[in-house]
């Protein structure tokens, strides 16, 4: 396994949300990035956990953080551990008062909660190799995200249930 960082969230060409794995032992703009493609929701749980702001309201991730924390547990680790026809894998290992569980997870979720509980991210070897693209051609843009993030924190605030109902 080999530790990585986030990179940041990136928009595809057809805006299509990507969060950027980056080995930790490699410099910026060399070797090779881990593309993952994830929802608009995962992205801006992930913006909003990186970028150390906080939600209004708690959101799934913060939910979990406090679920794991109220049962004594903790995130020990986050791991991609395969990629199959095009979908990747993930695994988050929990050590809680009973002992270590590892639970299956989307990729997003998993690294959503690992940027809010500092819990190390690791990518199996072959992953990086199969799905991984050299680091020159990851154009990290920061542009427009933090108006983003804003928006929806000004979403969260305004929403009421009656919004959602049919």
């Amino acid at each position: 396994m080999i530790p990585v960082r986030v990179l940041g969230i990136a928009l595809d060409p057809a805006r299509q949300h990507i969060v950027l794995l980056k080995p930790l032992l490699e410099e910026e703009g060399a070797g090779r990035v881990l593309p993952i493609w994830i929802g608009q929701q995962e992205a801006t749980s992930i913006l909003i956990a990186i970028s150390g702001e906080t939600a209004p309201r708690p959101l799934s991730h913060d939910l979990m953080k406090l679920l794991l924390e109220t049962l004594g547990a903790h995130v020990e680790r986050v791991d991609v551990t395969r990629i199959e026809e095009g979908t990747f894998y993930a695994e988050i290992t929990l050590m809680s008062p009973t002992g270590p569980y590892v639970v299956d997870s989307r990729p997003s979720d998993a690294i959503a909660l690992a940027v809010r509980t500092d819990a190390p991210l690791f990518i199996a070897a072959d992953v990086l190799e199969e799905a991984g693209i050299p680091a020159e051609m990851a154009e990290f843009r920061d542009e427009g995200e933090e108006e983003k993030v804003d928006e929806f924190k000004k979403f969260l605030d305004d929403v009421d249930p009656e919004d959602f109902q049919g």
